[in-house]
């Protein structure tokens, strides 16, 4: 076959975009949608000259009575006011009121007969069980006068008036008394409470959203004081805690921050056990053993004992208590700092958790650390609980619990260090980078999942990572559009069975693309490096992390921010057609006389021609004429036929014209399989799609023969149908209606 082709600069690569179908402003810049920059947050995702962010410090006396399962409780806060503004009134959260009767949760949450015998809810608390939840608020008073404060109760929130404005600079104590019944979480599935061992008669108690707590107040939206619905997480502002514990004397307890009167709550066995862990860092030290927390379980002191913890520049305070626990520990070396990695779990933990847990621990501040910033806490714990898995600062609550003989499925196995290299990892997010998780659950989730992906393909093998990939997440994205919600959306309005893949793995999938494929891991870890370290103890929003990645990379991520993030398209790249082209061979006259060709139009030539279905007809041959009738400028002159002919020479010429399906524009992975056997991958920024978002042709120069063309051949980029990526078409494999109709 043979037809003229003018081309320019065709060894360069010539780019040809179709015709639009539809313009959707895929790259266009996310200025007018991002918050304008000021001298809070800056243009480059940094904190601002001017940032400023309230504290609340806490002085904390709990006790848990292990008869009844009652909390009750006093604290003494005191509240900074940093924000350059007067304040008169102050708003707290009261997350157990999720579990009063007439809750919001219940009163908004749909619900729908299955058939005549069941019914579905979620959770309707005293409706659905005899368990009446919620604070109850004794006292709430000004802690130098001791007289009552106005206080107004809305739901999850209270509002406390204050006796006079408390301007910028100042601060303000305040003292709060309160109580409340611990729920059975093994009913609930809430995040604290308590699991009952029948078998022995005794508790585990997770102890989670357990005191009044002070809502955030920043420079983004004033009060974070929406309702808390059970989905959406936390907004919490730093401080310093000091809380005083009291359980009964054979209890063990973990918490957020460091034990500061050992001597007076462990036996001597236990302490010299707890001393010679803070100084080994090749495997756990038994401080409690197996054998002696049975032996607890039986023997059941009636004596009391507290327990007092301090931590240091913190957003919450969580604990865990049962006299159930065995207890190890080990030292982990991250920068200059020894945090003690400590692990809590009963009887029926082991023995998976013995093995597994605080070396989960050690490599999930190894990895994070070495992504982020140094794991600056003293501490960290994971604790044994039935389920869930749920985070907070220095300690989390894990499930992984093995049959009651032992034995354990490498399923649960890879479940367990999933939950706990998770959790461990969200110190990091958000107890560290402070992101608002009621508004933007994949600034926590999104993020963390990403780096509990990178740590289990670092340190574990034998664990899967498809979750968290594009891969993985591929099969999500083609789902039904009308169902999903972009990742930008509010936490609590993700439909719940939506909310895991968008709030946790397509975020994940998101970074990982980004990194692997986008940016490049040197490039994209330099810039998340960066961001955590601009935001630590610090509040950012999706803006800063979206600015300080491009401000760190000098890579413009608009386009993938505004797929990604803002939108439900998913990739879906269709390899519609490739050509195959040779430059024709010169004839020459007696002279040694180049022969003009007559020019010609490969486009209208080919016009009506069906598309080619594999390599067998050949290659077209094409001539090279008047490539400068195309240039501009000074640049016209300098270009010469025959030198353009003289490169081309032999050459193997591919036209791929290549089809947006799913929407989300993508890289290009090509992988170039050739004649000797021999391939070759070749990679095409996103922004080959710049000019048109649906369709775009480009030629490729290949010195051998291809004899095959894959788009994507890995998946790296979560195309959802592989099937319409391969060159020569595979023919469709044939139905059961058709088998049916030739039988």
């Amino acid at each position: 076959m043979k037809n003229i082709l003018s081309i320019s600069l065709l060894f360069c690569s010539l780019i040809v975009a179709a015709q639009d179908k539809k313009w959707a402003g895929k790259f266009e810049q996310l200025d007018q949608m991002l918050p304008t920059p000021n001298t809070y947050r800056t243009a480059s995702g940094a904190p601002g000259a001017n940032y400023w962010q309230q504290r609340a410090d806490y002085d904390i006396d709990v006790e848990i009575n292990d008869e009844t399962q009652v909390l009750t409780g006093k604290e003494t806060i005191t509240y900074f006011n940093n924000a350059p503004e007067v304040m008169k009134y102050v708003w707290l959260q009261l997350d157990q009121n999720n579990l009063s009767s007439g809750n919001m949760t219940a009163k908004t949450k749909n619900n729908s007969i299955r058939d005549s015998t069941a019914a579905k809810f979620f959770p309707l608390a005293s409706e659905t069980y005899d368990y009446k939840g919620g604070f109850t608020i004794k006292s709430v008073k000004d802690a130098a006068t001791g007289k009552d404060l106005t206080f107004l109760v809305n739901y999850t929130m209270m509002r406390i008036d204050l006796p006079a404005p408390l301007k910028t600079g100042e601060k303000y104590n305040f003292k709060i008394e309160w109580s409340y019944v611990e729920k059975d979480r093994m009913k609930f599935g809430e995040r604290g409470g308590y699991e009952y061992f029948p078998e022995d008669g005794n508790y585990l108690y997770t102890e989670a959203q357990w005191f009044p707590r002070m809502c955030v107040f920043d420079d983004y939206e004033g009060w974070q004081n929406k309702q808390f619905l059970g989905q959406g997480e936390f907004a919490l502002t730093f401080g310093n805690y000091r809380v005083r514990i009291t359980v009964p004397s054979d209890h063990i307890i973990g918490a957020s921050g460091t034990l500061q009167n050992a001597k007076a709550v462990l036996t001597p066995s236990q302490l010299e056990r707890f001393e010679k862990a803070k100084k080994t860092f090749d495997q756990p030290v038994l401080i409690v053993t197996q054998e002696e927390a049975v032996a607890k379980e039986k023997e059941r002191s009636s004596k009391k004992s507290t327990w007092e913890f301090y931590a240091e520049n913190v957003r919450d305070f969580a604990f865990a208590t049962s006299r159930k626990f065995i207890w190890d520990a080990m030292a982990v070396k991250v920068g200059d700092k020894t945090p003690l990695a400590q692990s809590l779990y009963p009887k029926e933990g082991n023995p998976l958790w013995g093995k597994e847990s605080t070396k989960a621990i050690k490599n999930t501040l190894e990895v994070y650390s070495s992504r982020t910033l140094d794991y600056p806490y003293p501490v960290a714990y994971s604790v044994h609980t039935a389920n869930q898995g749920m985070e907070y600062p220095m300690i989390c609550f894990n499930y992984g619990r093995p049959k009651k003989d032992g034995t354990y499925s490498h399923g649960l196995y890879e479940g367990m260090i999933g939950v706990i290299v998770h959790e461990v990892g969200h110190n990091f997010f958000p107890m560290i980078v402070n992101s608002d998780e009621r508004q933007w659950s994949w600034m926590d989730e999104g993020l963390n999942s990403f780096l509990e992906r990178e740590t289990k393909r670092e340190r574990y093998s034998d664990v899967n990572i498809n979750w968290g990939s594009p891969k993985g997440l591929s099969g999500y994205m083609k789902g039904d559009k009308n169902k999903m919600r972009p990742i930008m959306w509010d936490s609590d309005n993700i439909p719940g069975g939506d909310f895991g893949p968008n709030a946790y793995g397509k975020p994940a999938a998101a970074l990982t693309l980004l990194r692997e494929t986008v940016m490049g891991p040197e490039l994209f870890d330099k810039a998340f490096k960066e961001y955590a370290q601009r935001w630590a103890f610090k509040q950012p929003k999706p803006a800063d992390f979206f600015r300080t990645m491009e401000d760190a990379s000098a890579v413009d991520l608009d386009w993938f921010w505004r797929g990604w993030f803002y939108t439900v398209d998913n990739v879906d790249v269709e390899l519609d057609n490739v050509k195959w082209f040779r430059v024709k061979s010169e004839q020459k006259d007696l002279e040694n006389k180049t022969v003009k060709t007559a020019q010609g139009d490969l486009t209208a030539s080919a016009k009506g021609k069906e598309k080619a279905s594999d390599f067998s007809q050949g290659a077209q041959e094409i001539t090279v004429v008047d490539t400068k009738d195309n240039m501009y400028g000074e640049f016209k002159n300098k270009i010469n036929d025959a030198d353009i002919r003289a490169k081309l020479q032999g050459k193997n010429l591919y036209e791929l014209t290549l089809k947006n399906k799913g929407g989300l524009v993508t890289p290009l992975i090509i992988e170039w399989t050739f004649a000797d056997g021999s391939k070759e991958i070749e990679k095409v920024p996103a922004e080959i799609w710049r000019v048109n978002e649906n369709e775009v042709k480009k030629v490729f120069m290949k010195e051998k023969e291809v004899t095959n063309i894959v788009i994507d051949p890995n998946n790296d980029t979560g195309d959802s149908n592989l099937g319409d990526n391969v060159f020569p078409k595979k023919a469709a494999s044939e139905s059961k209606f058709d088998q049916l109709k030739k039988n």
